[in-house]
């Protein structure tokens, strides 16, 4: 099994990598595979199921979806450029991808939120169809957002299920398609868990390209997070949320240094570098996936209080956190999901604090088997956590539960690091609960914002 440490952190845009980036991804791939029809199309028209459509609106997943079909891709996505074509698309009801003719597309009738129809494959569903001069579909493609901005037809997804979930086989030097695997590989090789996946990465890059990779993904993290401790204002959606991280960091700030500060406004530190990354990403920003949009800011917050808060910390060692963080997100989505729409939000902020406690637990020195235990421990304290944002925006409660799973994380690290490395529940075990407990939640508390938080909260 090899799942890149670029597919887990992915740079994009918020405020989801699986309604809004996975949608624009899915357009993107639809228009590609029109170019390649021995027609023209006309006319576009999209329909979305299941999670796409019971929280699509608050997620800009309409948006996403017109701008895919107008050619904007995630990564390299210029806003000004984007809301131009929107307001072109609002006046002429014509979208114009490169490399095709002008096709229709009327965001009021074409683009369809369907809330009765589920899709059979994921809770993520959308249907991308091309229509002649008369109105008749002569193209059509179904679409699953998978979680992590991660795309597929109904056919790869047959297709995946059909290969079963723990089929390892790969032509990389370290194959590990279960935690047990990745353990017993490091044990044999006498090799870290970041040099083993250095090693799998450098069969499809050189090692210039890797660190360069990784260096931008650190970058943008960082970057985002900046942003988000210097911008203020109230996050759009109707909700009339307030960015809270400018102010919270100007106190801490004010505070550094005094003789009588508690001991536990270290979790205030952590909370706020996660919160202005997750305030970015509910404010359409640039962030990286991690392994979700709405996760965004668990894996960057443990990275700066390493950096900035951690005796001895360097960023010399940032490729092996993220390296070491990147093999246990691998795990956790090739055997169970990354996906809040299909398992709660124990599959996002879960997986992420298993991530982030992993990388820690390398970057402090930790052995394969404490990584391990490091990761076990921050996700199995996430088992059976609902998805359930009010008025389905990635804001209450997901802005500060990145920040709660941050500080999981560096407590998860720093227990496994007390000890050595044996305990009760592996890994393997934390990740296959989660997936029967995805699979047995109900419905209403997997992104649909039918239950929840999202129904006892006033909202309007």
């Amino acid at each position: 099994m090899f799942l890149s440490v670029f597919d887990l952190f992915k740079i994009g845009v918020g405020p989801s990598s699986s309604h809004t980036m996975g949608p624009m991804v899915a357009a993107a791939r639809f228009l590609d595979a029109l170019r390649g029809q021995p027609f023209q199309a006309h006319g576009l028209r999209a329909s979305l199921h299941g999670s796409l459509a019971f929280t699509g609106k608050g997620h800009a997943t309409d948006r996403a979806t017109i701008l895919g079909l107008a050619g904007f891709t995630p990564d390299s996505m210029d806003m000004d450029a984007a809301e131009a074509a929107l307001a072109a698309n609002r006046d002429t009801h014509l979208l114009t991808p490169p490399r095709l003719a002008p096709l229709a597309f009327d965001p009021n009738c074409d683009l369809r939120f369907d809330y009765d129809t589920a899709l059979p494959g994921h809770a993520n569903g959308m249907t991308l169809s091309a229509t002649d001069a008369q109105g008749d579909v002569i193209f059509h493609q179904i679409y699953y957002s998978i979680g992590g901005g991660f795309v597929m037809t109904d056919a790869e997804l047959a297709a995946k299920g059909d290969q079963g979930r723990s089929d390892a086989s790969s032509s990389v030097p370290f194959p590990f398609g279960t935690a047990a695997e990745m353990l017993e590989m490091a044990e044999t090789s006498g090799t870290s868990i970041a040099r083993m996946k250095e090693a799998n990465e450098l069969c499809f890059r050189s090692q210039t390209e890797l660190r360069a990779g990784l260096n931008r993904i650190w970058t943008a993290m960082r970057d985002c997070m900046d942003r988000g401790l210097t911008s203020e204002g109230t996050l759009p959606g109707g909700l009339n949320v307030k960015r809270r991280a400018k102010a919270i960091h100007e106190k801490l700030m004010a505070e550094r240094g005094m003789n009588l500060t508690a001991p536990h406004v270290i979790n205030d530190w952590m909370s706020i570098y996660a919160m202005a990354v997750n305030e970015e990403n509910a404010a359409g920003g640039q962030v990286v996936t991690a392994p979700t949009n709405g996760a965004a800011g668990t894996v960057p917050a443990v990275i700066r209080y390493w950096l900035d808060h951690v005796p001895g910390a360097s960023e010399r060692l940032l490729p092996d956190f993220l390296l070491t963080a990147a093999a246990v997100g691998g795990l956790i989505k090739h055997n169970a999901s990354i996906s809040g729409a299909e398992c709660g939000c124990q599959a996002e902020v879960g997986s992420a604090s298993a991530m982030a406690a992993a990388g820690l637990a390398a970057v402090l020195g930790g052995t394969p088997r404490q990584i391990e235990n490091a990761a076990e421990i921050a996700l199995e304290h996430h088992l059976g956590m609902t998805c359930d944002p009010v008025r389905g925006l990635v804001q209450v409660p997901c802005i500060e539960r990145n920040g709660l799973g941050a500080i999981k994380a560096v407590s998860a690290a720093s227990l496994a690091l007390r000890g050595d490395g044996s305990h009760i529940v592996p890994l393997d075990a934390a990740i296959e609960t989660m997936r029967q407990t995805g699979r047995d939640m109900s419905e209403k508390y997997k992104e649909t914002s039918l239950g929840g938080l999202a129904v006892n909260v006033p909202n309007c």
